[in-house]
């Protein structure tokens, strides 16, 4: 087994704009956020059963043709030992390949970069660049330089990327949003993803009320200075800022 592979979408037409792509789960994170919808992942990824990487290949393999690219998330992804050789297997292929990633691992996204086995890299920013306001949000400490670290990899890596924010009325508000964009200033694309209450990893969460829409087009439109694309997460095209 080169990685534990616990999860596989054959075909999405939402995770990767533009592409009809695959999707594949890694178990494990070094963060613990709240509201995070797959807590099965982070606290019992033993208890779930692993899909055979052959199998995984050999689908993406047969669907070559009408399915453009493959996104590998997690958990996070970079917490994987033997990740780069599952990364190469998926790139031997012939397909377009994603990462989802917290950014903890600076050194590790680089390498992967440097290697040819990105297409696309999208990283979650869970708050602003503060360490008790990310300790908050992403449920753990945090080295907030590894996570500065990795927005200057992706900036700098000239392949496609994104970042992303999950927005929640308790952790934070439009400052927070415009505080996090103007540290991406320049990045091609920001999404907002609006928390959903349901199934966290802290069930207290389950509690709190989602911003309402026209509340988070607001953070998106003010985001939307600084970088070249921003919208909420399902509402593309009526939230766009293009500066440059």
């Amino acid at each position: 087994m080169i990685v534990p592979i616990k999860g596989f979408i054959e075909n999405s037409l939402i995770e990767w704009e533009g592409k009809i792509v695959s999707i594949i789960f890694l178990p494990t994170c070094n963060l613990r956020c709240p509201y995070c919808h797959a807590p099965h992942l982070v606290l019992t990824p033993n208890e779930l059963e692993s899909i055979p990487v052959d199998a995984v290949i050999g689908k993406i393999r047969q669907n070559l043709g009408w399915v453009d690219g493959v996104v590998v998330t997690g958990g996070e992804p970079t917490s994987q030992k033997h990740l780069g050789v599952f990364l190469k297997s998926l790139k031997d292929t012939g397909i377009l390949v994603r990462l989802d990633t917290n950014g903890t691992n600076p050194d590790v996204l680089k390498d992967l970069i440097d290697r040819g086995l990105l297409d696309c890299v999208a990283m979650d920013i869970k708050a602003p660049l503060q360490r008790k306001k990310y300790e908050l949000v992403s449920g753990v400490s945090c080295n907030i330089e590894d996570i500065r670290k990795s927005i200057c990899i992706i900036m700098e890596s000239g392949i496609e990327h994104e970042f992303r924010t999950t927005v929640c009325p308790s952790q934070l508000d439009g400052d927070d949003i415009e505080n996090i964009a103007k540290t991406i200033r320049g990045a091609g694309r920001y999404i907002l993803q609006s928390f959903r209450p349901n199934h966290c990893l802290d069930t207290e969460m389950l509690n709190i009320e989602p911003y309402p829409a026209e509340i988070l087009r607001g953070f998106a439109t003010s985001a939307g200075k600084h970088v070249g694309y921003c919208c909420v997460r399902g509402e593309a095209g009526k939230v766009l800022q293009r500066n440059w």
